[in-house]
């Protein structure tokens, strides 16, 4: 039995309607927003006193996030008593992550986690983020005996799928991602998977850029490798796996930034093999997750509307929230914040540099007078949360519940 059917074979199905229906309550309960559902209603405006909050056409959870808090949560309620892991956070959000862990489920990995591989016994129960894992961290995990929930999203399975196919038929997987992101080292595991295939990890256009010099023109082997160093197959040499490329991504890059990655390879190709013969040398496929690319929509027509500012709500590691502050810092003040908290006054914000990496603050960001603010969301967060922001905003300016909440 293979690595990849032998992890299956012991993978829980929690998803039953028995399951399910015992636990919606619960989750309704922590991340619903009544207040937000009726925005929605009413065409994601609200208006008092010269304050206009905007929202996204869309925004928040999306279904993958969804399920996998579902599952999360279906596993805790399927085994009260029992030792529950968790590889990971299960979204990239901490409020969320906060919940599962007061649900005493323990995480193997990150800041702040609580327990190591040693700790699992036979038949303990592990959950698998919605990111999915490495196969070999899973294969280390079956080897102790456990069990597993997989939260792991479609999107990002049919990814693996993409690359998967790309190393059997012997093309280097160019993925477009974050090399040190969970969803891309999970995505990596399955180019090599089989044995035999390879895979280069690039983030920028500026790296891509280089990738194609490299096609073209060959160069210092060494100096590419130190370049990429931690973002490519173990035995990776681009003088031989550069010769066939297949494009994939993480689910959730900027589409116009991952069309621009298939484009350049695409053209290096065309001018090293000739357009005869690019199906020999080039694949690419659309592997951009469909919710990602919906709020990234959503958000540019919000852009094309009058706006003083822009709050984006979400995780500070969470990579579809972070191209949704680029997008808004290009345009306008944008203010990338994890929750309501981060309002500190009128005249403070505190809010994540996409640039430093940190938390700052800044000084005189809402301006007295009429205002429009427009909001939107990742994918991994909460409607509660982004009610907690509109509250804060409205209070912020003294202006009394009763003048602005929608009936």
């Amino acid at each position: 039995m293979s690595k990849v059917s032998s992890i299956a074979h012991r993978k829980f199905n929690l998803r039953r309607p028995d399951v399910m229906a015992a636990v919606q309550a619960q989750v309704l309960s922590h991340y619903r927003s009544e207040l937000v559902d009726r925005i929605r209603a009413r065409g994601h405006v609200l208006h008092a006193r010269g304050l206009q909050v905007k929202l996204a056409k869309e925004f928040g959870f999306c279904y993958g996030v969804e399920r996998a808090i579902d599952l999360a949560y279906a596993a805790r309620k399927a085994f009260p008593d029992q030792p529950i892991y968790i590889l990971g956070e299960i979204i990239h959000n901490p409020e969320v992550n906060d919940q599962i862990r007061a649900m005493g489920i323990r995480f193997l990995s990150g800041k702040e986690k609580d327990a190591d591989l040693a700790d699992l016994r036979e038949q303990d129960i592990v959950i698998i983020p919605a990111f999915g894992a490495e196969i070999e961290v899973l294969h280390a995990l079956e080897n102790r005996g456990c069990r597993f929930v997989d939260t792991t999203c479609r999107d990002v399975m049919s990814v693996w799928k993409r690359v998967r196919h790309y190393a059997d038929h012997s093309y280097t997987s160019i993925i477009h991602g974050k090399s040190w992101h969970e969803e891309t080292k999970a995505t990596s595991s399955r180019a090599t998977a089989g044995g035999s295939g390879h895979y280069l990890v690039v983030f920028t256009l500026d790296e891509t850029d280089a990738v194609c010099h490299y096609i073209l023109h060959g160069g210092d082997r060494q100096a590419f490798l130190d370049k990429f160093r931690g973002a490519y197959s173990p035995g990776f040499d681009p003088d031989i796996h550069l010769e066939a490329i297949g494009v994939a991504n993480q689910t959730t890059m900027l589409r116009n930034e991952t069309e621009e990655v298939q484009r350049r390879l695409r053209q290096a190709m065309i001018a090293r093999f000739g357009e005869a013969d690019l199906d020999r040398h080039f694949r690419s496929f659309d592997t951009i997750c469909g919710a990602t690319q919906e709020r990234q929509d959503a958000l540019q027509k919000l852009l094309a509307d009058p706006l003083d500012l822009l709050l984006v709500i979400g995780g500070y590691n969470s990579s579809n929230t972070s191209h949704l502050a680029e997008m808004g810092m290009s345009r306008l003040p944008t203010f990338f914040v994890k929750n309501a908290s981060m309002l500190v006054s009128s005249d403070r914000i505190l809010h994540f540099d996409l640039h430093r990496k940190q938390e700052i603050e800044s000084r005189h960001w809402l301006h007295p007078g009429p205002a429009i603010v427009g909001i939107t969301a990742g994918a991994s967060c909460p409607n509660n949360l982004i009610e907690d922001i509109i509250r804060r905003l409205f209070d912020l300016r003294g202006i009394p519940v009763h003048e602005w909440l929608p009936a």
